[in-house]
């Protein structure tokens, strides 16, 4: 994959923080903006992924089978952690 070189701006603060960073992972400074972007894309994916979950289950309310279920689950908690508190 080619690689693009970009320039950012950054508070003096944290570009330290990551130039202390880089030296204790011994990678460089752009590696470290590498991974940080990694994960903070991966992370929105997924958030977004869990927002669109969530949208399809308000969407469609449980019917009469997983009501059930339901009701069963929490009664095998609620005997599982009697007790407990």
């Amino acid at each position: 994959m080619a690689n693009i070189k970009t320039a950012i701006s950054l508070q003096k603060s944290l570009f330290e923080q990551v130039e202390t960073l880089a030296r204790e992972m011994k990678v460089s400074r752009s590696r470290v903006f590498v991974l940080a972007l990694e994960n903070f894309i991966r992370d929105y994916q997924d958030k977004q992924l869990f927002d669109k979950i969530n949208k399809a289950c308000e969407d469609s309310p449980p019917d009469e089978a997983e009501r059930t279920r339901l009701r069963q689950i929490r009664r095998q908690h609620r005997r599982m952690v009697e007790g407990e508190w």
